[in-house]
């Protein structure tokens, strides 16, 4: 995870003084914060909680909470607090409980997860998609499909 100290332009300082009593030492900057960042396709801003791993209370593991008023938000708005809050080397997860552990206190909340002290397994690429067509568009992408039909894949 980014040292957070560096995203101090996008800290909300009023709610990091309500939640955590205020910011007393420097240390703190760099391993807790709350965020608000902008993102185009809302009015309202991405609300980010933040905490790192290897902090007091961290338990080991780098987490960011990511919420909006009245939605969840899209696989995009959170790719860009992935981007934004982890290093481009990180991998981050989100992830799905089972039921029994599921909690949820906010009805449009997600998280990011990455353990500290552990890589997190990879599937091979190539069961999640081509690397060699690159990103595709939506007309590419019902190009695909139909050469996929075409040839008897679906």
């Amino acid at each position: 995870m980014r040292d957070l100290s560096e995203l101090t332009h996008l800290r909300a300082r009023h709610l990091e003084h309500s939640f955590y009593g205020g910011m007393n030492h420097p240390m703190m900057e760099r391993v807790h914060g709350i965020f608000q960042v902008p993102i185009k396709s809302s009015k309202r801003p991405l609300r980010v909680i933040a905490s790192a791993g290897d902090a007091p209370g961290g338990h080991g593991w780098d987490h960011v909470s990511v919420s909006l008023p009245g939605r969840c938000p899209t696989w995009a708005e959170m790719d860009e607090v992935k981007r934004l809050f982890f290093h481009p080397h990180e991998v981050a997860m989100q992830l799905h409980p089972e039921e029994s552990e599921h909690i949820s206190n906010h009805p449009y909340c997600l998280h990011i997860w990455r353990p500290v002290n552990a890589k997190i397994p990879m599937p091979p690429s190539i069961l999640v998609g081509v690397g060699s067509l690159g990103e595709l568009t939506k007309q590419s992408s019902a190009d695909f499909v139909n050469r996929l039909r075409s040839v008897g894949v679906l």
